[in-house]
């Protein structure tokens, strides 16, 4: 009777675990639009986004009273998570990694809105989409949308980052390089000829 108590409890403690009001990504609707100016290659501190996104219009039947925040967040691509646990995609949103960046968090207005974001300096290279999301009063994720189709092939764009490296940090490096082998050479050299002297 204990260890059957126990399974029990095991099992109701492993259920209350697994539903407890986590959000999965599946069960969203896709009832947003988002819209970005540009699909090119960019630079992290340096260029500049647009973003739009609204209400989209050509789904039927859907209602927006319940929606009280927008979320807008820059996403990996599946091309830019391969290998990458940090970057991992999962269906459970308090798991999910895709979208890391918030670009934008205010109140959910009902037209359609856009705003600009200048790059930040922290954003690693890789391929980016863009993915928003409503809230409700609960705080809880109740539908999207993003500039991507579902399989997260289309309307990608590149962020190049800083990779900390600059010309004049090169050209210091090699600056001491060739110092650094001269001295060695010049130090045998006249190692060699006071050995000489010496016999």
């Amino acid at each position: 009777m204990k260890s059957f108590l126990l399974k029990v409890s095991l099992l109701l403690f492993f259920l209350l675990k697994i539903t407890n009001g986590d959000v999965l990504f599946s069960s969203l609707p896709r009832s947003l639009f988002v819209v970005v100016s540009t699909m090119e290659v960019l630079k992290a501190g340096e260029d500049n986004i647009t973003v739009t996104f609204g209400l989209n219009q050509t789904v039927t039947n859907q209602t927006d009273e319940s929606y009280k925040k927008v979320k807008v967040k820059l996403c990996y691509a599946p091309v830019s998570q391969v290998d990458r646990k940090w970057r991992k995609t999962n269906d459970n949103l308090k798991k999910d990694k895709t979208c890391q960046f918030t670009i934008y968090n205010k109140p959910y207005e009902r037209n359609v809105e856009g705003f600009k974001w200048d790059i930040e300096k922290d954003v690693p290279t890789a391929t980016y989409f863009v993915r928003s999301y409503v809230y409700n009063d609960a705080d809880e994720e109740i539908a999207y949308g993003q500039t991507t189709n579902d399989k997260k092939s289309d309307n990608l764009f590149k962020i190049e980052g800083i990779s900390g490296r600059s010309m004049l940090i090169d050209i210091a490096s090699i600056c001491f390089s060739v110092f650094a082998f001269l001295s060695l050479v010049g130090f045998f050299f006249i190692e060699k000829r006071q050995s000489k002297v010496k016999t």
